[in-house]
């Protein structure tokens, strides 16, 4: 066995609470899950949260294939474009404002990747994670899974523009953090609920929680954004449970799971 083979290996397998990182995670996980948390801070997951609390939808696909026009099209849908442009896009600033009932296909090369994968994998249900709705991520998570196992599973960034290796990224692991906080808040002292690798990203969280608009603009990505004039996005994907409401995948849409 090669130590790291994310088929040989399974991580926290005793675990209620999981944590993995990118497509690799996923594949790992997904298949023993019952629900699978998608975290990508910076912005997919936060913009999918977004949307789901001004009443639209979102549905994940995958990035730059070509087809997300006619998948728009076939689900009464608008493709986000670039927030220059404006009209939809990545920007969970502009998608707070978005008209209710609004569907937008949201391509990105990480988190909305993961999230259109995810029942291929296995996953019984898909969540959305991030700050904004940390806590009503973990509990729509605890309720979907009646007891089964839960995976959070960090998106990460990519290196040399989106086409090389996992980058981990600290806005993902502080996020993913966040849920498992939620899900488990006191941690208490006999079988650990959390595998050792979720543990870490709680307590990573824990440590982070009274800067997280710091750590979010420090971060690599934070820094990019902010380059680019977006500080918005930045304070918006740093707030910390302003929504009660958890984005499901319903179908091939994220959306409120209360509303029909």
């Amino acid at each position: 066995m090669v130590l790291g083979d994310p088929v040989a290996v399974m991580p926290g397998a005793d675990a209620e609470f999981r944590f993995e990182w990118g497509p690799n995670g996923l594949r790992t996980l997904a298949p023993d899950a019952a629900v699978v948390v998608i975290v990508d801070v910076l912005r997919f997951t936060t913009a999918v949260s977004a949307a789901v609390e001004a009443g639209a939808e979102v549905l994940p696909y995958r990035w730059a294939d070509g087809e997300a026009g006619a998948y728009a099209a076939e689900h009464g849908a608008v493709v986000a474009g670039r927030r220059e442009d404006g009209g939809p896009s990545l920007s969970p600033t502009d998608l707070l404002q978005v008209p209710a009932g609004t569907r937008v296909v949201l391509p990105s090369p990480n988190g909305s990747a993961l999230a259109f994968a995810a029942r291929e994998h296995g996953a019984g249900h898909v969540l959305a994670g991030c700050f904004r709705n940390a806590s009503a991520t973990a509990a729509r998570a605890l309720e979907l899974a009646d007891g089964g196992p839960i995976a959070v599973i960090a998106a990460g960034e990519r290196w040399r523009n989106e086409t090389g290796p996992l980058r981990p990224a600290v806005e993902d692991l502080l996020g993913a953090g966040a849920v498992l906080a939620a899900l488990d808040p006191s941690a208490a002292v006999g079988r650990p609920r959390c595998s050792a690798e979720a543990a870490a990203a709680r307590a990573a969280f824990l440590a982070a929680r009274p800067l997280l608009h710091d750590a979010l603009l420090d971060s690599q990505s934070g820094r990019q954004l902010a380059a680019r004039g977006w500080l918005d996005d930045i304070q918006t994907s740093s707030s910390l449970d302003v929504t009660d409401r958890a984005a499901e995948l319903v179908g091939p849409a994220f959306k409120n799971p209360s509303r029909p």
